[in-house]
């Protein structure tokens, strides 16, 4: 966090290279939660102007400078209605992931482009080059730290769904406590830790899958 910190101030204009991926993040994450849902017979969101790429509509202020600064963030929580749903368990399951998978499928894609822009004049651009790699980082890390099984991230909803009814006290503790325990691992440096080996390991991956696209052509 602390070094994130540092390196704005010790060159402002990252903050510049930063921006269009907190806002391709956040925006694509928070669509995908409401398309998801409308498909699966939610219209909620689809009628309070969420299902929209517009960032304006899905963009928490304070969730949005966190992730811009610290790199990690949050947009606003895009409403549902399970009681639409056919499938409760089963559509929970799929609307909570539906912005973890947009998030990792927009760093694959960005990966793929950002390996073929090495073969001409757009590798050599520091702009390019460095608003590329923030876009894959940020959606990276996006899908990273919301698949985290801690309320209210997306992977509570994901894990609620699925042992709710075998541990009920545990998913009501964490419920109630889990966005304390959240901010405490925050604090702490805990989740940076683990968000940092994760994405590290996934942009390894992804980067393995552009080379052999890369060299197919």
């Amino acid at each position: 966090m602390f070094g994130r910190l540092t390196s704005i101030i010790h060159n402002p204009l990252s903050l510049v290279y930063t921006l269009p991926a907190v806002i391709i993040g956040l925006t694509v994450h928070e669509w995908a939660h409401a398309a998801a849902a409308n498909r699966l017979g939610d219209p909620t969101a689809k009628n309070l102007g969420r299902m929209t790429l517009n960032p304006l509509a899905h963009i928490d202020l304070f969730g949005f400078l966190c992730l811009l600064v610290v790199g990690f963030g949050w947009a606003k929580p895009v409403p549902v209605n399970p009681r639409n749903f056919k499938n409760y368990r089963r559509d929970d399951i799929i609307v909570s992931l539906a912005g973890i998978v947009t998030n990792l499928i927009v760093a694959l894609i960005t990966t793929i482009v950002f390996y073929f822009s090495l073969r001409g004049a757009l590798g050599s651009n520091e702009a390019f080059y460095s608003i590329v790699l923030n876009i894959i980082t940020i959606n990276l890390s996006l899908a990273v730290f919301n698949l985290l099984p801690i309320y209210p991230l997306d992977g509570s909803h994901v894990f609620e769904s699925l042992f709710m009814r075998k541990i009920p006290k545990f998913f009501m503790f964490m419920r109630n406590y889990g966005q304390y325990i959240l901010i405490a691992l925050l604090v702490f440096g805990v989740i940076s830790s683990v968000l940092g080996y994760v994405v590290n390991a996934l942009f390894r991956l992804f980067s393995w899958i552009a080379l052999a696209l890369v060299g197919l052509f």
